[in-house]
């Protein structure tokens, strides 16, 4: 099977006053064609040094990461972002931000204009085209942000902690919203989150991050059959692998003293 992510013994080091920092160890993982995999672990373990290094914003100190078979060193076409943060342009329209990402693009005019409320769609904001990000929530512009990282169509799709900002009944609304929009597209996903049951619901994989410096600890696949929503979380094989998922990070937690 072919993998469009290869993350091949990646380590990161970062200077300090103290000297060198490891933040990553030889970490390894490959992902698989339109796989959904998160990545959770302790507060500095490495796992949003790991997505800017895969998403080519960071260089590694050394290892290799390609997508399909490329090496990245920069940024591409081929990744799409969404971070915690919106990183949103405050003076565009709703529309015209999600287009903005088509500017490269060969698409005709008439392409881009119907591609953009084709998303605009997908991520429940019509209604909303002309409105800006001040006057919405913070939901919505998350989802302005999913449809804009979605709309050209990366082949893989980065999200660092996207729903961390929102309130809880936002953020179950976000990751069912997430949920529909993938089983639709079935973009490749890397997904940090600190949130357990986020992960499970997501994904079809779970990595558990060792603390500093990021190693995989454990490795979980998530056979739970989709499609998935709430409810699932009260299920007995969901409950079943968020107590596996919990003592593993909290062994890890328990080991070093300096995050308690």
């Amino acid at each position: 099977m072919s993998k469009p992510i290869a993350i091949d013994s990646v380590s990161k080091s970062f200077a300090t006053k103290e000297g060198s920092l490891l933040v990553l160890d030889k970490f390894s993982l490959n992902v698989a064609p339109g796989e959904f995999v998160s990545v959770i672990g302790s507060s500095g373990c490495g796992k949003s040094t790991l997505l800017k290094i895969v998403g080519g914003l960071l260089p590694a100190t050394s290892g290799t990461i390609t997508v399909n078979d490329n090496i990245i060193d920069r940024p591409g076409l081929d990744r799409g972002f969404v971070f915690q943060s919106y990183s949103l342009f405050e003076w565009l329209t709703v529309k015209k931000n999600i287009l903005f990402a088509l500017k490269k693009s060969r698409l005709s005019g008439k392409e881009k204009e119907s591609l953009t409320l084709q998303f605009i769609e997908e991520v429940g904001l019509k209604g909303f085209e002309n409105a800006y990000p001040q006057e919405l929530s913070g939901g919505m512009k998350q989802r302005v942000a999913i449809a804009r990282a979605l709309v050209y169509k990366p082949e893989i799709l980065l999200m660092d902690e996207p729903f961390g900002a929102l309130d809880a009944q936002t953020r179950g609304m976000m990751q069912e919203l997430l949920l529909r929009v993938w089983e639709k597209h079935k973009t490749t996903v890397l997904f940090i989150t600190h949130d357990v049951e986020e992960a499970i619901l997501l994904s079809d994989r779970v990595i558990v991050m060792s603390s500093r410096p990021g190693r995989i600890k454990l490795e979980r696949s998530v056979t739970i059959s989709r499609p998935r929503n709430y409810e699932t979380t009260t299920s007995n094989d969901f409950v079943a692998i968020k107590r596996e998922l919990l003592e593993s990070i909290r062994q890890e937690t328990m080991q070093t003293p300096g995050l308690l």
